[in-house]
Parts: structure tokens; sequence; C-alpha cells
């Protein structure tokens, strides 16, 4: 039983990663060229709202559905897995409209602001935080015990 853990965490990790490696051909993202030059003076690209927007929540789900995948078969706690989705979307709550208001704005806000605002919207990260932070959290239960 231990084992298939582990096979569904990687499961769940190979998920993400098959998310970043696919993201040019299932998603629509103008701003995947801008931001992999890392060449300030490159144009700004020409793109739909109306397809950027969708795209953008589709990757969200891809990343939460994996990651909370990633939580559960880790802890086996369902509050937990709930609790990390929760995060993660609060996480997303503030990060996609800053990021949309600076596409909005021509990325005038600045160059790396918005490279890392976009950061946090198309990648988990925060899903690097919210394992330890439950392995912690973890530790202090059984400690408790």
């Amino acid at each position: 039983m231990k084992n298939l853990k582990w096979i569904l965490v990687i499961l769940g990790i190979l998920g993400l990663i098959s998310v970043r490696i696919l993201e040019d051909r299932i998603f629509y993202d103008p701003f995947l060229t801008y931001f992999h030059e890392a060449n300030k003076n490159l144009s700004f690209p020409d793109f739909e709202w109306g397809k950027l927007i969708p795209g953008y929540i589709f990757r969200f789900i891809l990343n939460l559905l994996f990651s909370c995948v990633v939580i559960h078969f880790w802890f086996r706690n369902k509050q937990w897995t709930i609790q990390g989705a929760v995060l993660i979307t609060i996480i997303f709550a503030i990060t996609f409209p800053i990021y949309l208001y600076c596409i909005y704005d021509r990325f005038e806000i600045g160059y790396l602001f918005s490279f890392y605002m976009r950061r946090f919207v198309i990648q988990p990260l925060t899903l690097l935080l919210i394992i330890p932070m439950f392995y912690y959290r973890k530790q202090m239960v059984q400690k408790d015990i």
C-alpha cells in the first residue's frame, strides 16, 4: 500500500511536469516566447483576451488537480487536501488579476514584476510552499500524540 501511495504522488508530479512540457501545444499563451526570450526589447505580442483568460484558467485547473493529487496521496488527509486546494486558489485569485493588469498595462508596471506574477499564475509554485508546511504540521501532530 505504501508503494501505491508513492506511485500516485509521482503520477501527480508527472502530471505537473507534463503540463509544463506541453504548454505550447495545449494552451493559448502568446507570452511564452516573449518571456522565454528574456529580451525586454521584443515587441509586445498580439493576443485575444477571449482566448487568453480561459487558457490561463484551464491551466490553473490542471495544475490544481495534479497538486491536489500530490498533497492527498503524500499526506493522506482529505482535510489537508482541501486546505491545500483553497490556499492554491487564494494565491491564484490574488495573482491572476494582478497579472491581467500587467498585460493590460503592457508590462509598463515592470518587466520582472510581470514575469514573476506570471510565474505564480502558470506554475504550481504554491505547492512548493504547501508541502513543507504540511510536512512540518504532520511532524507536530505526531509529536503531540
